[in-house]
């Protein structure tokens, strides 16, 4: 039974708890958050024994195998280095980190200590995603070429809400646009160069933002976020010799859209009960062989992601 921790009683962790109760072999047995009050609620919700208002008493805890990071982006890397310093594996939320010099240095502790750490990009664990892969190496639509990906609906302006909170590194890009841009470098590999633009809000966080991705071997990634206008939340990889198609919600489809040379097929990816239970079964999967990384999101793909992300960044002025 793999023990675990989690720093940040948010929603995104409520989602993460109520998928642990799908798994048999772990369970949440402590909770951390500042507010006291909030842990407790969350430990009450969710049957966590355990309830600290102190992230640094998580740390402590010998009880902990693994820490599930569920705090703002803007804590990512602090929160990261000080659970792996204690001696825990790591899986932290998306975006890993605010930019790659962060994910350097998260992925340097992790493979000096030889514990685990893993971004949760959960789409590449989920059956459709799973399918996805087989799809492009068996190369049934021959050499993809072309990646076209949107994540994006409409807010209203809160300066309160993390999204237009510059102070916690808000914005479309790292919250929504990740998602574009992991399939795009998924399928097409590196990225070599990037042009991008965007527009800044009135709290100054990225509210559009669409950029072109050059991808080694001449290939293209077109992808797009947003929060203040609503998006069609599709992908699709084209090829040589055919098409893939990723309906909305494009990070959590339930079935794929298959364009070959010996016609059209439609491939069913749906599942049951909450899909962040596949991110946990590969994080148990890899603590149960010994793995320090998940070849499925190993911490190359992660900085490589997060190098992207900054040179997006790097053109909304």
């Amino acid at each position: 039974m793999i023990r675990w921790g989690v720093a940040g009683p948010g929603a995104i962790a409520a989602g993460f708890a109520e998928a642990m109760t799908m798994v048999d072999d772990g369970r949440i047995v402590a909770v951390a958050s500042r507010s006291a009050e909030r842990a407790n609620a969350f430990g009450d919700r969710f049957d966590v024994p355990t309830r600290y208002d102190d992230y640094a008493a998580l740390a402590a805890d010998p009880n902990v195998d693994v820490v599930y990071i569920a705090t703002p982006q803007s804590r990512h890397e602090a929160d990261t280095l000080t659970y792996l310093d204690a001696g825990k594996h790591v899986l932290c939320e998306k975006p890993f980190a605010l930019n790659a010099e962060q994910a350097r240095r998260m992925a340097a502790a992790a493979r000096e200590r030889g514990l685990f750490l893993m971004e949760a990009i959960w789409s590449r664990f989920l059956p459709a995603y799973r399918t996805l892969a087989e799809i492009l190496a068996e190369g049934r639509i021959g050499e993809p070429l072309l990646v076209e990906a949107d994540f994006g609906f409409r807010m209203p302006v809160d300066a309160t809400h993390r999204l237009f909170d510059p102070a916690l590194d808000g914005g479309a890009l790292l919250d929504l646009g990740i998602y574009p841009v992991q399939l795009s470098s998924l399928v097409l590999g590196p990225v070599e160069k990037v042009v991008a633009d965007g527009v800044l809000g009135e709290t100054g966080v990225d509210e559009q933002v669409a950029a072109i991705l050059h991808h080694a071997g001449g290939k293209l990634g077109v992808v797009k976020a947003a929060i203040r206008v609503g998006m069609a939340c599709t992908a699709r990889i084209t090829g040589t010799d055919g098409w893939i198609a990723l309906p909305a919600f494009m990070h959590c489809p339930d079935s794929l859209t298959v364009q070959t040379l010996a016609g059209l097929e439609q491939n069913d990816a749906s599942y049951l009960g909450n899909g962040l239970r596949f991110e946990i079964a590969e994080v148990h999967r890899c603590l149960a062989a010994g793995l320090s990384e998940s070849p499925t999101m190993p911490l190359d793909d992660t900085i490589g992601l997060a190098t992207t992300l900054d040179a997006i960044r790097g053109h909304l002025t």
